[in-house]
């Protein structure tokens, strides 16, 4: 199969919303960017812009988020802007933001998802050049693990089992191939998530105060409160949707089947570390047997 071109967008589109965590105003443009730039973070509010690259080795560790630092800066939560990047195929893009934390809008990546499509895309005079899975790679944390195994087809798939035990959450299970249409239709709109006692907890810290139970899902020992369910299976849309934009921060397309049962930002990425690492080993081998 001839490899598809990278992508950007057509032209500047922005979506603005509050951070859950800090409580900060963000303002975020979506920008044009040239062939080979992948996606930029840029904090624009700093005196002198911080340029932070949506790729795993600027990634810190953070609680419950994917955030990235570079030079004395970092932006938080990007993996829902990342995930909607991915997930329709766009390759190239400079996120400008005005605030430390990306906005959390509803939850979802569905705001993304709306201004991407309003900007349009555009091929670019570059072919992408794909992390192919040879071999399965597997990680695991207690009972938390993810595997990477060769593609089904050209592209991503994912297989994720999501086991919150007896509760209104429970077992939930979903298998996709990550397609524009199919990240559109199935994942886009799937909401962050958290028990009633975690929300309590972080309040109690001074975090999320700014946050109500209109902006997640809020789970209590009915279900989620004051917030209908957009799928029986929300949650677990969710977790894909989070791997999708963890999976992201190779930089490149991943063409792989996933399959994933509890994991979570850091499991997904040391495993977006690992699928580079293989690619590089093999590269350095054929580099070797060439010489």
């Amino acid at each position: 199969m001839r490899p598809r071109s990278q992508r950007t967008i057509r032209r500047p589109v922005v979506v603005s919303g509050t951070g859950y965590w800090t409580g900060c105003r963000n303002h975020v443009e979506l920008l044009p960017a040239t062939a080979g730039a992948g996606v930029v973070f840029v904090r624009g509010d700093r005196p002198v812009p911080v340029r932070i690259a949506g790729l795993v080795e600027n990634r810190v560790d953070a609680v419950n988020r994917t955030t990235i630092a570079f030079g004395g800066a970092q932006v938080q939560m990007v993996e829902h802007c990342l995930s909607a990047l991915a997930g329709l195929g766009v390759d190239c893009c400079v996120v400008r933001v005005s605030a430390e934390e990306m906005p959390g809008l509803d939850g979802s990546a569905l705001a993304f998802v709306e201004a991407i499509e309003e900007a349009g895309c555009e091929d670019l005079a570059a072919p992408i050049d794909p992390l192919i899975v040879e071999r399965p790679i597997r990680l695991a944390d207690g009972p938390a693990w993810v595997v990477a195994e060769p593609p089904r087809f050209a592209g991503l798939s994912v297989d994720y089992e999501l086991d919150y035990g007896p509760g209104p959450i429970g077992r939930q299970t979903l298998a996709l191939r990550i397609t524009p249409e199919n990240y559109r239709a199935e994942l886009a709109a799937a909401r962050t998530f958290i028990s009633v006692a975690d929300a309590e907890k972080l309040r109690a810290a001074g975090l999320g105060l700014t946050v109500t139970r209109q902006d997640l899902l809020v789970f209590g020992p009915d279900g989620p409160i004051d917030n209908p369910l957009r799928w029986p299976d929300e949650c677990v849309r969710h977790k894909v949707l989070d791997l999708v934009g963890d999976l992201a921060l190779t930089g490149r397309p991943i063409h792989a089947h996933v399959r994933a049962a509890r994991s979570g930002h850091r499991l997904n990425a040391a495993l977006a570390a690992a699928v580079l690492a293989a690619d590089g080993d093999r590269a350095a081998a054929r580099r070797r047997a060439s010489a």
